[in-house]
């Protein structure tokens, strides 16, 4: 478990949320993803107003489909288990969480912020993988087709508030076209 890796963190925040007076069961959301994995159309964008539980959402579906934790208690009782892929998905991926609000600390500069990100996720790739030579200075997306070319092992991407740096302060309009470039790589 890395800090991008196959953390827990979606696992404890779903948990939190599904323990909560007002918990809603959004977990017929799984079932509309899971057959697009392997396809063209495995990219999703689920965009919804402020405080509309696109958060939630994000934690549910890396709480699923992580390999982080035994998630089989946590859904049992909800929609999802009426899916027939329903036992093929819990837990058996390879997520990377990643929440775009986090800063690193004192971060002034556009450079300090994405580095967090990339360093951290091929920090975790060579954690997990300390059979194969990962290049932390390198780019995560050769370090992923490696570990693929090595493993068959596929990844997939939960990006929760990708657009959080646009509110901050430091960030230059071409900045902000390098992001949205990082963004489209990954």
């Amino acid at each position: 478990m890395g800090m991008f890796l196959n953390s827990p963190a979606p696992f404890e925040a779903y948990k939190a949320t599904k323990a909560g007076v007002y918990f809603v069961d959004k977990s017929d959301l799984l079932g509309e993803l899971i057959p697009a994995f392997g396809t063209e159309d495995r990219y999703y964008c689920i965009t919804r107003p402020r405080r509309f539980g696109k958060s939630v959402m994000a934690n549910m579906v890396g709480a699923f489909l992580c390999k982080a934790a035994d998630a089989e208690e946590l859904f049992h009782n909800l929609t999802i288990l009426k899916d027939k892929k329903y036992t093929a998905h819990l837990n058996t991926h390879n997520i990377f969480f990643i929440d775009f609000s986090r800063m690193p600390r004192d971060c002034e500069s556009y450079t300090s912020y994405i580095n967090r990100f990339q360093n951290g996720l091929n920090r975790d790739l060579a954690e997990a993988y300390p059979q194969i030579a990962i290049d932390i200075e390198g780019a995560v997306w050769d370090n992923l087709l490696n570990i693929f070319q090595h493993t068959n092992d596929k990844f997939i991407f939960i990006i929760d508030e990708w657009d959080a740096i646009f509110h901050k302060s430091f960030i230059t309009p071409s900045e902000q076209e390098k992001y949205l470039e990082f963004l489209k790589i990954y």
